[in-house]
C-alpha cells in the first residue's frame, strides 16, 4: 500500500553563524547514551529517571550529528553542514505505545548548514504532520508539542549565537 501524506517543511535563516548556532544547539541537548537503558528489563523504571536526567532544554537529547560538510570533501568542496538526530525515547514511546509506526520519525532530523551567502539554514520537517498521518489525536497532540519544542530550541540556540556575537562585538 502507498499512500501520499502531507508535511510541513520549515526553513529559516538563523540570525547567528553557524559555529556559534551549533556550538550553542549541541550544548542545549542532553544525551542520549544507549548505557542509559541498561537492565531495562530489571528495572525500568531506573532507566525512564537516567532519561529523565539526561535531557536537556526543552526535554531533548542528541542522538547523533552526522557531518555531510565534511562528506563534501569527497568532490573537493568541503562546507558546514550537520544533520542532527533529536529527540527523547521517553516522549517516543508515548506515540508509539499508540501506534508502533511512529517509530518511523522518532527520533527527529533536523538539518544546519551554512548557504552560500554565509548565512546560516535551519530545515526540518514539521513533527506535527510527520505523526499526524497516523490518524491518532494523540500522537498529533505529542507532534504538536515537539513542534513547539523544537522551534524553541531553536530559537535559543539563535538567540545565545546572538548575543555572543555582539557582546564578542564591543
Amino acid at each position: 500500500m502507498e499512500r501520499t501524506i502531507e508535511v510541513r517543511h520549515v526553513s529559516m535563516k538563523i540570525r547567528s553563524g553557524f559555529e556559534s548556532f551549533t556550538h550553542n544547539l549541541e550544548r542545549s541537548l542532553g544525551r542520549f547514551d544507549p548505557a542509559l537503558c541498561k537492565d531495562i528489563e530489571k528495572d525500568p523504571s531506573g532507566v525512564r529517571r537516567r532519561i529523565e536526567q539526561a535531557a536537556g532544554e526543552e526535554g531533548l537529547m542528541l542522538f547523533n550529528i552526522r557531518d555531510h560538510g565534511r562528506l563534501l570533501k569527497v568532490i573537493g568542496a568541503p562546507g558546514k553542514a550537520r544533520q542532527y538526530v533529536i529527540g527523547n525515547p521517553l516522549i517516543a514511546i508515548t506515540m508509539t505505545s499508540q501506534d508502533i509506526r511512529a517509530g518511523l520519525y522518532a527520533p527527529l532530523a533536523v538539518f544546519v548548514y551554512e548557504a552560500g551567502d554565509g548565512s546560516t539554514m535551519v530545515e526540518y520537517d514539521m513533527p506535527s504532520t510527520l505523526f499526524g498521518q497516523f490518524g491518532d489525536p494523540k500522537i498529533t497532540a505529542v507532534g504538536r508539542t515537539l513542534d513547539k519544542k523544537l522551534a524553541d530550541l531553536i530559537k535559543k540556540a539563535e538567540l545565545a549565537g546572538s548575543i555572543a556575537g555582539t557582546a564578542q562585538a564591543q
